[in-house]
């Protein structure tokens, strides 16, 4: 698990591909054949930190609502920071030509639009797709734009979903 964490910490300060063995051997206090045979390689490795992720980052999104999973939000960005989203930055890093790494990136947005279109239909009373979308699309884009907004962005999607909500519901 050291390894991991050790790995994730690197992975999302510093990039998938300016992160080297040599340094993700040091981070995790181990030699490069410790790290190959319990990692695989470094897109396995890869692969384990954003499973990992997910699963920290799903449990944050055991919610029942719209406005609690922006609150959600708010904590995430305010306990791992405001990089954004590192599934997305190692798919764009890799270009989508890494499958371990695809692959994961694939399994987390497919069950985060599940996660998402849950709640909708939890908190609005019947399921609809056009909301899911929308207040998946803010909630991604906050995540982006705290970036370089902080966590304003994050509470000015909440704010917009609220209103989507609002006029769902009318």
């Amino acid at each position: 698990m050291k390894m991991i964490s050790a790995a994730e910490q690197l992975f999302d300060r510093h990039g998938y591909s300016a992160t080297g063995v040599d340094r993700l051997t040091q981070a995790a206090d181990m030699s490069s054949r410790t790290l190959y045979k319990h990692a695989g390689s470094k897109a396995q490795l890869m692969a384990s930190v954003l499973d990992e992720r997910n699963r920290r980052f799903m449990e944050r999104l055991e919610v029942g609502s719209v406005d609690t999973l922006f609150a959600a939000l708010e904590d995430w960005v305010r306990v791992e920071g405001t990089r954004g989203c590192l599934f997305l930055r190692a798919r764009a890093e890799t270009g989508g030509d890494t499958p371990e790494i695809a692959e994961a990136v694939a399994a987390h947005k497919a069950g985060f639009t599940q996660r998402i279109v849950a709640i909708v239909a939890v908190d609005l009373g019947r399921e609809d797709a056009d909301l899911a979308e929308q207040v998946l699309v803010l909630f991604e884009g906050a995540t982006h734009a705290a970036v370089y907004r902080g966590r304003k962005a994050v509470s000015a999607a909440r704010a917009a979903a609220a209103t989507l909500l609002e006029g769902a519901r009318s």
